[in-house]
């Protein structure tokens, strides 16, 4: 009888995106559907600005899931990310709300719950903010997202509405 040794479990950091993360992140964005190789992506200029825009924002954060990071969250494989945005408002007391975009699992990792980990971090980050809701969007045709998110407790409550400018 032969016994397989089990496959170590990763482990995981959440931590705010640094700049080296950026073409991890843009691979992550870049197709849901497989994986993209961070070398591949390039990173313009434009890409540069909205992330120094994100990162030097109080009100806005990109995290990323890493895998197997050293003790100080740094190296290890970028397997996930999202970007909260926090949003004051008048309703709920004046409380802030969190936006939560760009939620993205790298397609070879689905189905780990690395998602949950993700969306969990989030949540809690926003609720030790203070925030009275957390909301976000997901295009119609993504069922298998709608259903993680409803796992997660959220509620499709609002129909959501853009405009391309």
């Amino acid at each position: 009888m032969s016994t397989a040794a089990a496959e170590p479990v990763p482990t995981v950091t959440l931590r705010p995106a640094s700049r080296i993360d950026l073409p991890a992140v843009l691979a992550l964005l870049a197709d849901e559907d497989s994986v993209v190789d961070p070398e591949m992506v390039t990173v313009t200029e434009a890409y540069e600005c909205a992330f120094t825009a994100i990162d030097s924002d109080p009100r806005n954060e990109m995290l990323v899931l890493v895998e197997d990071a050293d003790d100080r969250g740094q190296g290890g494989t970028v397997v996930g990310c999202l970007q909260a945005t926090y949003i004051p408002g008048l309703g709920k007391g004046g409380a802030e709300r969190a936006l939560i975009e760009a939620v993205r699992i790298r397609a070879d990792r689905r189905g780990s719950g690395l998602g949950r980990i993700l969306m969990e971090h989030a949540v809690a980050r926003a609720r030790a903010r203070g925030c009275a809701w957390v909301q976000l969007t997901s295009n119609k045709q993504r069922q298998d997202a709608h259903r993680f998110y409803a796992g997660l407790g959220f509620v499709c409550s609002h129909e959501g509405f853009k405009l391309a400018l």
